[in-house]
């Protein structure tokens, strides 16, 4: 069905993948954008799509990776999902009826991908250079931050523990990290374990993060 919809495109289908998850899919990005109408709840950058696009192919000029996520048909974009993009693109629409389906969506973000002028503000380019960490390294410092907290005892108490978690995630994929902070990060929270006494490996948690038994920094 996919191929016969194509239209002559199949050689699009051949190059998608398929991920088992969202941070998998978007593990190589250097910067996300999500679509979705509920983009003013969120404490992250709102662009219009032509904004976005101009940030997008400043990006790709520099050789940055760029992802762009498209919700489900029936019920788009969940927080969840939400909280791993660096930035909202929000279509300014009638806010009565705010709502576009998954074809309209795709296809404005093309057609204003198609139409953005190579030469972009300088503020733009400026952004594009910097060396900012892809998202499964921001993934990773999520999960470390997430278990020290945890061993902390700082998700109290544990009803409002999901919300907390959705906060944090929400401020680290905002943050525009570079790789070199993050691996700061990751090592401030290796001194502090040190410092603090906790013997022994930490527990493997499926993230990328350099273990805790690390010679601690001086």
């Amino acid at each position: 069905k996919a191929v016969a919809m194509a239209s002559g495109a199949g050689r699009v289908l051949d190059n998608a993948g398929l991920f088992d998850d969202l941070p998998a899919a978007i593990g190589d990005c250097d910067y996300v954008f999500a679509t979705t109408a509920r983009g003013r709840e969120l404490t992250k950058p709102v662009m219009t799509p032509e904004r976005a696009m101009e940030y997008a192919r400043a990006l790709g000029a520099e050789g940055k990776r760029v992802g762009i996520l498209f919700g489900p048909e029936r019920a788009g974009l969940e927080n969840e999902d939400l909280v791993q993009a660096n930035a909202i693109i929000t279509v300014p629409v009638n806010p009565e009826f705010p709502s576009l389906n998954l074809a309209q969506c795709v296809l404005l973000m093309g057609y204003e991908w198609g139409r953005q002028k190579p030469d972009v503000a300088p503020e733009v380019m400026n952004f594009a250079r910097t060396e900012y960490a892809k998202a499964q390294e921001i993934e990773a410092l999520a999960q470390h931050f997430e278990e020290r907290l945890e061993l902390a005892g700082f998700f109290f108490p544990p009803a409002k523990a999901p919300g907390m978690k959705v906060s944090l995630r929400n401020m680290w994929s905002r943050l525009p990290l570079t790789a070199a902070e993050v691996r700061t990060f990751h090592g401030m929270l290796r001194q502090i374990a040190f410092k603090l006494g906790e013997g022994g490996q930490r527990k493997a948690v499926g993230s990328a993060y350099p273990p805790i038994t690390d010679t601690p920094e001086k």
